[in-house]
This record gives structure tokens, sequence and C-alpha cells, in this order.
């Protein structure tokens, strides 16, 4: 079975979907309006800037009744689009890209990335005990943990893609990478490679690095960060107010995380998440800060590339980067912190 027609499947049962079509076309051109309307309710899946408007204060400015729900992740924020349960939800740069050549029309407003992309990666590849892995290079002839349709399984592409190979000449692996499946893959020698990250990064090496387990650098950026929201919602003028509200509050919300590294370590992994504090120091410091720029310009490239990658590795049909993008957000998240300083 091909690449392409594997990850197909594994799409469509992610999504539910029964047919892929073209990328939406619509784009929500109307200026937004400089208050949100009375009655306005935004449903809003975004937990970690749920707990930094929570703490910092923040959550207070909103002038909007928001209904939080417990959502992240691609699959889960496109399914709840979709039964229009959720108006606005917390991704990296994938889902947008995936929900389109599905037919279901979404927007990227806003955006940040990690200030040093290269020092601070979200992900690192770990290396089972005993594979001869060192560089990119080494992945020829390998196996490697794969997740199709998420941010992970891009990176393994992307990683090939400069490494000068393609997915037939590894054999890629099809694992979910959710939980510590993909370090007991590597442990087990399921696999030769995989992506890690977060905590799982500092405890595969803990727990197995005496046994021969390393990391290898992609030096390739993966640090993306959106928030996106179908068209429907983008086509309310009430709720594209609230959003554009919104997006400065989780910028501001951003910023005060960068700030505040002791106060989140004890509120949001230690007290939220329940992490030791070992391991909410690691996590601030491999995030290290974080930004929200005020032009798109660059990213807009990047994700253009990263569509036409994908496109070509899986069979799709490559489009114009603007379809995903709601360009009247653009500026908003920097004006948001320019005003608050």
């Amino acid at each position: 079975m091909t690449l392409a027609k594997t990850f197909k499947i594994a799409l469509f049962s992610l999504l539910g979907l029964s047919a892929v079509h073209g990328p939406a076309a619509a784009q929500a051109d109307a200026p937004l309006l400089a208050k949100v309307p009375p009655g306005t309710v935004l449903t809003i899946g975004d937990p970690v800037t749920q707990k930094a408007l929570e703490v910092s204060g923040l959550d207070k400015e909103l002038s909007f009744e928001v209904k939080w729900a417990n959502i992240s992740g691609g699959p889960q924020t496109s399914e709840a689009f979709r039964a229009h349960a959720l108006d606005v939800g917390s991704v990296a740069e994938i889902p947008s890209i995936f929900a389109n050549w599905n037919n279901l029309p979404v927007r990227n407003i806003a955006y940040r990335e990690r200030r040093d992309p290269i020092a601070n990666p979200i992900y690192r590849f770990g290396i089972a005990p005993g594979a001869a892995v060192k560089t990119l290079a080494d992945f020829r002839g390998k196996r490697i943990a794969f997740s199709p349709g998420q941010a992970q399984g891009t990176l393994v592409l992307r990683a090939l893609h400069a490494a000068g190979l393609k997915s037939s000449d590894v054999t890629l692996v099809e694992l979910p990478s959710t939980g510590d499946v993909y370090p007991k893959a590597l442990a087990s020698k399921q696999v030769d490679i995989a992506p890690l990250g977060g905590v799982y990064i500092r405890r595969y090496i803990s727990q197995y690095g005496s046994d021969g387990a390393t990391l290898v650098e992609h030096g390739l950026r993966d640090d993306p960060s959106h928030l996106y929201a179908p068209q429907w919602v983008l086509d309310d003028p009430a709720k594209a107010a609230a959003l554009s509200e919104y997006v400065g509050l989780w910028a501001r919300a951003t910023e005060w995380v960068n700030r505040n590294p002791d106060l989140w370590i004890k509120e949001y992994y230690v007290g939220q998440q329940g992490l030791s504090q070992e391991d909410g120091e690691f996590l601030v410091k491999l995030t290290g800060e974080q930004i929200v720029p005020a032009d798109w310009s660059e990213v807009k490239k990047r994700h253009q590339e990263t569509i036409n990658l994908l496109a070509d590795e899986l069979g799709y049909q490559s489009f114009d980067v603007e379809t995903i993008f709601d360009n009247r957000f653009e500026k908003l998240g920097a004006a948001a912190l320019a005003k608050s300083q």
C-alpha cells in the first residue's frame, strides 16, 4: 500500500469523512467590528491559554461570554468544528492544511513562534538503543514512527526531505503519537527512530540512556502555533469581533507566561498538569521565549512549503496558502502587546 493511500485511510478514520474535496475558497473580508456586540458567546478549545488568562487575571478583560472546551490537537478540534461544537482552537501548522483538503473550511487567525526555534525545538528525534543514527542522513533504511496527519508525522517527512531521502528510503511504522507510545516503541526496538516532545524527551534519556538511548537534533523549524476557526464562525460579524479580542488577550497571555516562568511552573505544569517541579523547569527551558510577530510573510512562506511537500508525498493537490489565513487578524496580536507595554 502506498504512503499516500495509507495516509488518506488514516485521515478519513480520524475525521469521519467520505470524500476529499478541494480547499475552501471563501474568505471573510468584511471589516472587523470595533466592539463585540452584547450577547456574543464563543466556545474556545485552548486549555493552555485558558489557564494563562486565569492565573494572570487577564480573563477579567473578556467582554463576551466564553464557554471553555477541554479540546486540543488537530483531530479533536476538527471533529468539534464539524459538529459546530467549537468556534476556535489552538493547534500547530498541520490541522488547517488537512481540514481544507477535506472540505472543512478553516482559517488561521493568530500565529506565534519561538524566539530561537533551532535552539528550542518542540521535538527531538529519539534513537533506539543500538541504532546507529547520529544525523538525519543516517535515517536511510531505518524504521521510523509515523503519525499521519499530525505535526510529528510531517516533521518526519521534512527531516527526510532535508536529508535528501524519500519515504521509500525508510520504513514508516504507523503509530499514534499519544502519551508514551513512542518512547516505549523505541525502548522495545519496535522502531529505530521516533519524534519525541515535551517531558518525554527528558524521560526517555533518563529511563533508557544507560541502555544506549540517544537523541538527534533535526535543525528544522517545528515551532508554529496557531489559533484557527471555521469559516462560518469568521463570517459571523459578532463572533469575528470576539475572536479579534481573544487574539489580543492570547498574545498578552503568551507574553505573561514568558515573564512569569516560576509561577507558570507552579500553577500550570505542577498544579494543573500534575508534573514534577523538575519536569516543569525542563519544559520552560525547552520552550524558551515565544513571540507574536506582526507580519505573517515568513510563516506563510514556510506554510506553503509544507503544503507543497505534503501534497507531493501524500498525493494531494497543492493550494495557495492564502486560502487558510484570515489577514484581518494579522497584526492584532502584536498590536495588543504593544498597547499593553
